[in-house]
């Protein structure tokens, strides 16, 4: 099982006034503010808090299947380019890697390198976006394979016979997709 997740850096900033008054409160611990406020490139310490926690809330949710949102309980920790995410008793790696055009987070139940394929997309809307990047998956697999989602809308790849967990992300320009 894999979770991940992409932050487009300029449609974050663009999009996103994260200094506002609460914002950091109403999403990060005490020991993740004070990554944020201590770090040379605050504005990407935010992103990447953010899509550890996203990518690690796709890991749990094919885990224990459910849909909520509680970001400030998933509890980061930051060494170098490895972090750990916590949430009551699950606890995953995530490996993050920060470019200048986006952030990329994957979160997995042991150590691993990143394996998420990055797109840079043609299409602009959302639904466009989405549909490249199914697409995108699907030509790099054999075409038997389609994409499934479960009853709380994780998807899944499937064969006919198998089932394999996926994730999917996009934001901004770009995409990603990894398989287990």
């Amino acid at each position: 099982m894999v979770g991940n997740d992409i932050v487009d850096l300029n449609e974050a900033s663009r999009a996103s006034n994260w200094q506002r008054p609460r914002f950091l409160d109403k999403l990060f611990s005490e020991q993740e503010q004070a990554y944020i406020n201590s770090a040379e490139k605050a504005f990407k310490m935010v992103w990447r808090l953010w899509s550890m926690k996203e990518a690690s809330y796709k890991l749990y949710t094919q885990i224990a299947p459910s849909r909520f949102y509680n970001p400030k309980a998933f509890q980061c920790t930051i060494k170098k380019d490895l972090g750990t995410v916590k949430y009551k008793n699950f606890s995953c790696f995530v490996q993050s890697k920060i470019t200048s055009n986006y952030i990329i987070s994957e979160a997995s139940l042991k150590k691993q390198k990143l394996n998420s394929e990055i797109i840079e997309f043609v299409s602009l809307g959302y639904a466009g976006q989405s549909d490249e990047l199914k697409a995108k998956l699907i030509d790099s697999l054999d075409s038997k394979f389609r994409i499934e989602k479960n009853a709380f809308d994780v998807p899944i790849l499937s064969n006919g016979k198998e089932l394999f967990h996926v994730s999917l992300s996009h934001h901004g320009r770009y995409g990603a997709y990894v398989r287990a």
